[in-house]
């Protein structure tokens, strides 16, 4: 198990709190590493829920020249993220505000990573769980999950895996024991014992009972190891945690992709 030190820097310190005009939630430092065409700064990115940052997507009709049609374009608002600074180890001493964008999202994972708009390094980053090793996760696990509770400062609770592969909207989740609120989302569980993060806080348990709803804090449930993974590779975001990949040569992907689509709405269009 992880000493009180390590527990800070591997749980405690990566956690971040996000915010748009109309909601907020929670985050968890993914990255932050020199930025190979400019080394003396750091690209850093923060791994959240979708849901957390909805409100600053919207999508706009505009007329495409190339493919000679009007098409939805999705325009992407400036988002918040705060980083907090500790003293005495565990007291918060401040927290600094970043601007940042919305570099990925999707719907259906409930996923979105976001670029700080910063050349600052970020000190303490996540570890995300081997993917070779998430079969091994197994029930009685401590986890911790961490986050901003109604957009408090970071704490976290401890508790235990429940599930190991709860289906909600054919989407794979863990259920975990520990307790969970709104602002929670986008949080992270991490296991107690390396503080690798192992899921991002995604759900809570209600119960409709009569004109109220009875939240079930202890059954919480985050996006799977899998699908964060999955959402990566989806999104062409494999340097985040593969170093053998580089930031460069992602958004070369992410453009000859987006290019592709072009392409190929544009043939449907012809053949229309």
């Amino acid at each position: 198990m992880l000493d009180i030190d390590q527990l800070h820097q591997r749980v405690l310190y990566p956690v971040v709190r996000v915010r748009t005009e109309k909601a907020g939630g929670s985050g968890t430092v993914i990255y932050s590493q020199p930025n190979p065409e400019q080394p003396d700064e750091f690209l850093s990115f923060v791994l959240t829920n979708e849901h957390v940052i909805d409100a600053a997507v919207s999508l706009k009709t505009e007329y495409n020249s190339m493919l000679k049609k009007d098409v939805k374009t999705d325009i992407l608002a400036e988002v918040k993220v705060e980083l907090f600074e500790y003293v005495h180890q565990s007291t918060v001493d401040s927290s600094n505000e970043y601007r940042a964008n919305i570099i990925a999202y999707d719907k259906s994972h409930d996923l979105a990573i976001l670029r700080l708009d910063s050349p600052r390094p970020v000190r303490h980053v996540v570890n995300l769980v081997p993917r070779e090793r998430i079969r091994d996760l197994r029930l009685f696990m401590p986890v911790v999950g961490c986050g901003c509770s109604l957009l408090h400062d970071p704490f976290a609770m401890d508790g235990r895996i429940t599930s190991l592969r709860e289906i909600i909207e054919n989407k794979d989740y863990l259920m975990t024991g520990q307790n969970c609120i709104f602002g929670n989302s986008g949080g992270a569980v991490f296991l107690a014992e390396t503080g690798e993060q192992i899921g991002v806080t995604a759900r809570i348990t209600g119960i409709q009972l009569g004109f109220g709803q009875d939240i079930m804090t202890w059954m919480s449930f985050a996006v799977h190891p899998d699908r964060i993974y999955q959402f990566l590779e989806e999104q062409e975001l494999r340097f985040l945690y593969d170093t053998t990949d580089t930031y460069g040569e992602a958004l070369k992907r992410r453009e000859k992709r987006r290019k592709q689509t072009l392409l190929e709405t544009l043939g449907q269009g012809e053949e229309k």
